[in-house]
């Protein structure tokens, strides 16, 4: 039986009490930090106290801007103590899905992504939603909140995100939030948000990027050896899909002594989160949605399987792996 907004809103709160100290664990990106915003205001007055805590590095000008702009305070995990916490929530991820939140139990999970089957005391998984944010601004409107404007800004901004606009995986649900949240928030601020994403030091990536495409039935490799930021990864992959002969963009680059993939698609074809499992799996973590997915592979698993000193190579197994699954045809071979 699906539960009203009122009656997760009921059971979420009825787990805290006015002495519990609470910890908002996240791998913050817009999502789930506007999440995290939203968690502490819900829990305002009425827990003892409330932290929001990220596991990564956060280096993209854009995620900077938003916590900047909005005045959004955090802690980095490795300088809190999380038996200091009386309750954790976790919010736009699943334990699963990074090694830093793998150590941590959760009492509540709030999460748009593929549900892993993690058990919590509270959890509410929406793989359907096409943001956290969506189903964080549900809770705000059965409480009945009215969201500060930084906080609308944060949500707004999130959904945007996490849509593309709308481009991707969109409920209907999504859109009701986004119109809510427009009323509240200020666009300017989001605007400036959104246009903080780039930095003059990442141009020699999109260069090198061009100079090492591949190009095979439509889907579009790269990789781009050492990067000072995963997320380059990702804005390549974004700018290779406007493109319109495109319909896949692979990218990929070397980070932490990690090999992270980042895929991309036009939502058409196969499942990008099903090749990025099936593909790299079991290799490390890898999945994500119908057009946009993610793997992170630690560099030492995988000298077996390929040699990490070589950027050429690594990229030919790449294409390798993905041309066994994200379409019909030969795989490439390696060199």
């Amino acid at each position: 039986m699906t539960l009203s907004a009122s009656e997760r809103l009921r059971q979420f709160r009825q787990l805290f009490s006015s002495e519990d100290h609470v910890i908002t664990v996240i791998n913050a990106d817009p999502d789930a930090i506007a999440s995290a915003m939203a968690v502490n205001r819900l829990l305002w007055r009425r827990v003892a106290t409330t932290t929001i805590c990220h596991v990564n590095i956060i280096n993209r000008p854009d995620n900077l801007a938003m916590v900047r702009l909005l005045r959004v305070k955090m802690k980095h995990f490795d300088s809190v103590d999380l038996s200091s916490f009386t309750r954790t929530v976790m919010v736009d991820s699943q334990p699963d899905h990074h090694e830093r939140l793998a150590s941590i139990s959760p009492d509540v999970v709030i999460d748009h992504h593929p549900d892993v089957g993690f058990k919590a005391p509270y959890t509410d998984i929406r793989p359907n939603y096409g943001a956290t944010a969506t189903i964080l601004t549900e809770y705000l409107r059965a409480a009945k909140i009215k969201p500060s404007v930084n906080l609308a800004t944060g949500l707004y901004h999130a959904i945007k995100t996490d849509t593309s606009n709308f481009e991707r995986q969109t409920l209907i649900e999504d859109i009701r939030a986004f119109q809510f949240l427009f009323r509240l928030a200020n666009v300017h601020l989001a605007r400036k948000i959104e246009q903080a994403e780039m930095r003059l030091d990442y141009l020699q990536y999109f260069q090198l990027a061009l100079q090492n495409m591949i190009v095979q039935k439509k889907r579009i490799y790269t990789h781009l050896g050492q990067v000072i930021n995963p997320d380059i990864c990702v804005l390549v992959a974004d700018f290779y899909m406007r493109l319109n002969s495109i319909t896949w963009s692979i990218v990929s680059g070397i980070y932490d002594q990690k090999l992270i993939i980042i895929l991309r698609n036009d939502g058409i074809r196969k499942n990008a989160g099903t090749v990025a499992h099936k593909g790299f799996g079991q290799f490390g973590s890898a999945g994500g949605h119908k057009s946009m997915a993610r793997a992170e592979l630690n560099l030492a698993d995988l000298n077996h399987h390929v040699d990490t000193q070589n950027h050429q190579r690594i990229q030919r197994w790449i294409i390798d792996h993905i041309e066994r699954r994200a379409g019909k045809g030969t795989p490439a071979s390696g060199p």
